[in-house]
């Protein structure tokens, strides 16, 4: 797409000759003004630059530039003068001008100004609508729920999100903690800063602290070079801790510290780096529980948990569950370019009582799956995984009766154990709410696992 230059000059001769060279030679669209006023009324065509001579009649160049800079401070501006005065390009170039060129121009040099000023304009237009792209992604808007405990979350999110309180976000995978990290920061004072997120449980614990803290040349075996950490791209922006809770002690301390002092080492290194960073947790885990157990710092427990955010399943919000199914068969329509009318109203009815262990994420992955494989305009219940279709609680009643006959007695003791392990595969392990679920204590849940050999 070729750029447009305005140039505003009132000289013919050098309209003329500018115009020769931008367009003729260089091969940018042109406009000419003979004067600011007739420019300024133009400049909502948007051009990519403009070439302003700085004595002008009526308004001169110096004001001009002023006004261009208060309606786009980032269009490039390169000022000619034939006069030449150092105190005149001082003042171009304090008022926001790219360049500053005397007369008469040097057409090399000019013509690489032009190139080097539009294409710095160009990548930050890009940035920009970057930015604005992410905003409008992490709004609150296009997080989708219909339940009233999502709601609650929502106003919760948006009592922190200008201020530099250390945030918690518990629940289960896949309910979308992330997410909600990224709205916290998109729609915060923060948001022109960076976004960095560190997976605390899926980088090796020997490599992690790097990672984090960065290290220096020679600090440890095949540290060839300096590396920064985390904590330092992060510079006055946002740092998400997810699965917070696998942090082992060594490096829970050294995260105290940075809370507590906002200062840490390189590994390997001596230098104080100071920080201003904002921190976000997430985690799966009952951190309560693990301080209890030993297994995570107290004093770091509390700084973390400053404002605590609990993202309930998706099977204690069903009034989410069609929502998405909808939201996500829109979505996989238009990138797997298909025309699926909708479900049936037995898949429907499946998908709403299935309990979902895996969330969001998993209904997504389901929801793409079945647009993949279906070549039918509704999606019916054989479209459905196998373990949806078993989950059907119209089954269950036959299943029941198949272990409860009047030949077959099961011992009181299997009964239990089948159901403390059925409880802990519908919520995913979720100690819990398994407990809750079974309306039992969370010691008795604990010493039941013990007893019948059930891992975590």
């Amino acid at each position: 797409m070729s750029k447009l230059i305005f140039i505003v000059d009132d000289e013919q001769s050098i309209s003329k000759l500018l115009s020769f060279w931008v367009k003729d030679k260089w091969g940018y669209d042109v406009e000419i003004f003979p004067n600011s006023e007739s420019m300024l009324k133009k400049l909502s065509s948007r051009p990519d630059l403009v070439l302003l001579d700085i004595m002008l009649p009526g308004l001169d160049g110096i004001e001009t530039l002023k006004r261009i800079k208060q309606a786009d401070e980032h269009l490039p501006v390169i000022m000619l003068s034939a006069q030449g005065r150092i105190d005149v390009a001082v003042d171009s170039i304090k008022y926001g001008a790219y360049d500053y060129f005397s007369k008469p121009i040097d057409q090399q040099k000019l013509e690489l100004a032009l190139k080097n000023a539009i294409r710095n304009y160009d990548l930050l237009k890009e940035v920009q609508n970057l930015k604005e792209h992410v905003k409008k992604e992490y709004s609150f808007d296009n997080i989708i729920s219909a339940d009233g405990k999502m709601q609650d979350v929502f106003k919760l999110v948006s009592k922190v999100l200008d201020n530099d309180i250390s945030v918690l976000i518990y629940g289960e995978s896949g309910t979308g903690k992330e997410l909600i990290a990224r709205a916290i920061h998109y729609n915060g004072n923060r948001k022109d800063k960076p976004f960095v997120v560190v997976n605390c449980a899926s980088i090796p614990r020997e490599l992690l602290e790097s990672e984090l803290f960065g290290h220096e040349k020679g600090s440890f075996t095949g540290a060839h070079q300096r590396k920064l950490g985390k904590f330092e791209y992060a510079k006055d922006g946002t740092i998400f801790l997810d699965e917070v809770g696998e942090l082992e002690m060594l490096l829970q301390a050294k995260l105290l510290r940075v809370i507590q002092q906002k200062e840490f080492e390189r590994v390997g290194g001596t230098e104080l780096i100071k920080t201003n960073v904002r921190i976000i947790s997430a985690t799966n885990r009952d951190l309560k529980h693990a301080v209890e157990q030993k297994q995570f710092r107290e004093d770091l427990y509390y700084r973390l948990n400053s404002f605590p955010i609990f993202i309930p399943p998706i099977r204690q919000r069903r009034a989410d569950i069609l929502v998405l199914t909808e939201y996500f068969l829109e979505e996989f329509n238009k990138k797997l370019q298909k025309n699926v009318k909708g479900f049936t109203k037995k898949a429907l009815k499946l998908i709403y009582e299935y309990d979902w262990p895996g969330n969001v994420r998993e209904m997504e992955n389901t929801i793409e799956r079945c647009l993949i494989i279906s070549e039918k305009d509704h999606l019916d219940v054989d479209d459905l995984p196998q373990h949806i279709r078993a989950a059907d609680t119209s089954a269950s009643v036959d299943q029941q009766n198949v272990m409860f006959t009047d030949y077959n007695i099961i011992p009181f003791e299997k009964i239990k154990e089948k159901s403390i392990r059925h409880a802990l595969k519908v919520t995913g392990g979720n100690i819990v709410e398994a407990a809750r679920k079974l309306q039992l204590g969370r010691a008795t849940i604990y010493r039941l696992m013990e007893k019948y050999g059930i891992e975590g």
